[in-house]
């Protein structure tokens, strides 16, 4: 049976997992529509972008459960994520952000300093995510910190044209600023992919796809591709040098 997909909706960053899962604490299989990304009316206009990036709700040795956002405070079912899927998604990220002629743009890794910073300090111990988001993005004098949680992620079984098991995966990315804390956007991308005759609604994504059953991580570009075209970023003009 042909596949079909519906989409619904850095470099370095890997390194920030264990630190940012500390504080970004708990708040389908199944194939189920995105929640609508949200966004302010207008464009937000941005001169300085920090790629906080993703982090695993769920790590290594951690059960299964219902996991929710702390910032947006949408819930997800999560399973645990490998630190190599995180720090994959992060660099396609990024990179599809620099390949967007972002002007200024933070990567992950030079975030983490500062992540570090915060951490180590008493006087932060218990900080809210969003209080921690907040400080990054000013620490860098930026305009939004871009973020998000991975819920799940699970390669198909089988080959391009026939499958036992699809693939399936489930992320979100939030846009927000860090003068007040105001999230900007959110989307999210949460998938499991069909066959055409299980779902025949989406034609055009099903050709997108080339008729096969893709990988997880073909699966999870087609998402971030989609939720980057929804993001409201107006890039701020930068006055030449003389």
């Amino acid at each position: 049976m042909a596949p079909f997909v519906r989409v619904t909706c850095s470099r370095c960053g890997w390194c920030l997992l264990t630190m940012l899962t500390l504080w970004f604490l708990a708040g389908c299989h199944s194939d189920r529509r995105s929640l609508a990304s949200q966004q302010t009316p207008l464009k937000p206009t941005i001169q300085t972008l920090v790629v906080v990036g993703f982090h695993a709700a769920k790590t290594r040795g951690e059960e299964p459960e219902l996991v929710r956002n702390p910032i947006t405070g949408t819930s997800f079912m999560s399973w645990p994520i490998l630190e190599e899927v995180v720090g994959w998604l992060n660099d396609r990220l990024f990179d599809m952000l620099v390949q967007g002629n972002g002007r200024n743009l933070i990567p992950p890794g030079q975030a983490r300093g500062v992540v570090e910073s915060i951490m180590v300090s008493d006087a932060q111990l218990g900080v809210h995510p969003l209080e921690m988001i907040k400080q990054v993005g000013k620490a860098f004098e930026a305009d939004a910190v871009l973020t998000g949680q991975v819920y799940r992620w699970q390669d198909r079984m089988g080959t391009d044209y026939g499958v036992d098991a699809p693939a399936s995966v489930a992320f979100d990315l939030s846009l927000v600023r860090p003068s007040d804390g105001a999230i900007l956007w959110r989307g999210n991308y949460d998938k499991t992919q069909k066959s055409l005759m299980e779902n025949l609604f989406d034609y055009n994504t099903y050709v997108k796809s080339g008729g096969r059953w893709l990988t997880v991580k073909e699966l999870a570009e087609f998402g971030l591709e989609h939720l980057l075209t929804e993001m409201p970023i107006a890039w701020a003009r930068t006055q030449e040098k003389e």
